[in-house]
């Protein structure tokens, strides 16, 4: 399982979002400008960088509630390679829990054997996996073969884990690195949540808020919230993200917000959380994912 690493009801209303792309607003002379922040890729060489993650699912069928809840624990290290970067991460605790009662399963046993390695650009551009079935390999080791030895081969499948990834990165990073952002500004990409048998599609829109003190130093601010649809006269930039992640059918009615903090200076995700709601199949969904950056430990040579 690749660590992922997921409001209020938000309706969204097409003719301000629409409207505010048309042009920029015009600014008398006297009136300050807003000031911009660099924000480039510059990860932390020999630390560990160690994260906790929390993603809540819970879906209401028919008067009743299920919840289940996974906590992980995630430990990151990036070298030098190739021009770019090798991203390693492991993931030394994990847990399931279903109705508040802990579920005991392999993934945790596969999770902790084996390290998850991208490579990354110089810009922070995720380029690839590296050597992506070491984690069927280590599914091997933990799994007898049967029914479920065959659903968590295709989860730990290559192509897919390779897929889940590059989707995670660029949801949280894309098009932040290696530029100057102002407030106000807009990003937007695609993204896709399991619920169940299906999934819920959504454009994600990221609106830079500023900065913020943080115990791990400055930090950008982006608020987040998604589109359940594309405007006619939506920005070029809008258009592009959509078609570049294959014209997905978005999901109608799903809201979302939440808030994402990255390190300046030296690239830190610094927090993350974020809350989807989504009605599928006349069920109600709720995902909550987090992630908090616990510090940097120096590695010894």
């Amino acid at each position: 399982m690749r660590p992922g690493p997921l409001t209020s009801s938000l309706l969204l209303s097409l003719t301000a979002i629409a409207c505010s792309h048309k042009a920029p607003l015009s600014v008398s002379p006297s009136e300050p400008r807003p000031a911009s922040v660099r924000l480039d890729f510059q990860p932390p060489v020999d630390r560990l960088l160690t994260e906790t993650q929390r993603s809540v699912r819970s879906v209401e069928r028919r008067g009743d509630t299920l919840r289940e809840e996974v906590e992980l624990t995630t430990q990151t290290r990036f070298t030098p390679s190739e021009g770019g970067w090798l991203l390693a991460q492991t993931v030394p605790r994990s847990r399931l829990t279903r109705n508040g009662q802990e579920v005991p399963t392999g993934v945790a046993d596969v999770l902790a054997r084996f390290t998850l390695q991208a490579w990354l650009a110089a810009d922070g551009t995720f380029v690839k996996l590296v050597a992506p079935e070491a984690a069927q390999e280590a599914l091997r080791q933990v799994a007898p073969a049967g029914t479920e030895a065959g659903v968590l081969e295709r989860f730990f499948e290559p192509e897919a884990l390779e897929t889940r990834a590059r989707r995670e990165w660029e949801v949280k990073f894309a098009g932040l690195f290696q530029r100057n952002l102002v407030e106000g500004q807009q990003s937007w990409v695609v993204d896709l949540v399991p619920v169940g048998d299906s999934q819920v599609a959504y454009v994600l829109e990221r609106t830079v808020q500023g900065t913020r003190d943080t115990p791990l130093g400055d930090a950008v601010v982006l608020g987040l919230r998604c589109l359940d649809a594309v405007p006619e006269d939506a920005p070029d930039a809008l258009w592009e993200a959509w078609v570049m992640a294959g014209r997905p059918e978005l999901t109608p009615g799903v809201a979302c917000e939440g808030e994402q903090l990255v390190g300046r200076g030296r690239f830190m995700p610094v927090s993350r959380q974020l809350t989807v709601r989504a009605t599928v199949a006349g069920e109600a969904w709720t995902v909550t994912t987090e992630s908090r950056a616990e510090g940097l430990q120096e590695e010894a040579r």
